[in-house]
């Protein structure tokens, strides 16, 4: 996908990641972000909310960490209001297997044209200035709260879920799917106090 290209739905950005080159046995996260651009906040964002809920990739030790460190570094450079994002070398090398990631794409492509089917440019002020600051702000403490949330039974896929209705709200700028990841996120807050107190 070009820089000059802008995702718009979930089956864009599936569509962007099929078109990727398929030679190499593993998937780095440089592949992605060359995939989708680097003005693709939202998508990013996405992209890590998908990754961590897949049953395959979403699975493996150390995978919400990792995400975890991706959304933090985008959700940062979103809130300072930038334009195009910039990771460092050492995320950009990771990877995960063709075969998986493959796998998770192609579960994902009929629910992806259902999900399209229900967004809508719906509360706008949500996915205006303020929104999108206070979204940056909600993915930044889902970020710093993933890694002990490996700890915790299920509240990873929470904060899964939270960063994919985030990062669903932003590509479609849509505020109703946008405030549906702020009621996750402090769900997910809940239910962590709940398990530790």
């Amino acid at each position: 996908m070009s820089e000059s290209s802008e995702t718009t739905n979930l089956t864009e950005l599936i569509q962007a990641m099929e078109q990727m080159e398929h030679d190499a046995p593993k998937v780095s996260v440089e592949d992605i972000v060359n995939a989708v651009g680097r003005r693709s906040f939202g998508p990013l964002l996405l992209i890590a909310g998908l990754i961590t809920l897949a049953p395959v990739i979403g699975d493996i030790p150390g995978m919400p960490t990792l995400m975890a460190a991706l959304v933090l570094l985008v959700s940062t450079q979103l809130l300072a209001g930038r334009k195009t994002f910039w990771l460092p070398r050492w995320l950009l090398n990771r990877s995960v297997s063709r075969k998986g990631f493959d796998k998770a794409i192609r579960a994902m492509k009929k629910p992806a044209r259902w999900v399209d089917g229900l967004l809508g440019t719906r509360f706008k002020w949500m996915s205006g200035y303020v929104g999108i600051r206070a979204t940056a702000l909600a993915c930044l403490l889902v970020a710093l709260a993933m890694p002990p949330m490996e700890f915790v039974p299920f509240t990873a896929n929470g904060a899964g879920l939270a960063l994919t209705l985030f990062g669903l709200g932003l590509v479609a700028r849509d505020g109703l799917v946008l405030s549906l990841g702020f009621l996750i996120t402090i769900a997910t807050f809940v239910a962590i106090l709940m398990y530790l107190l």
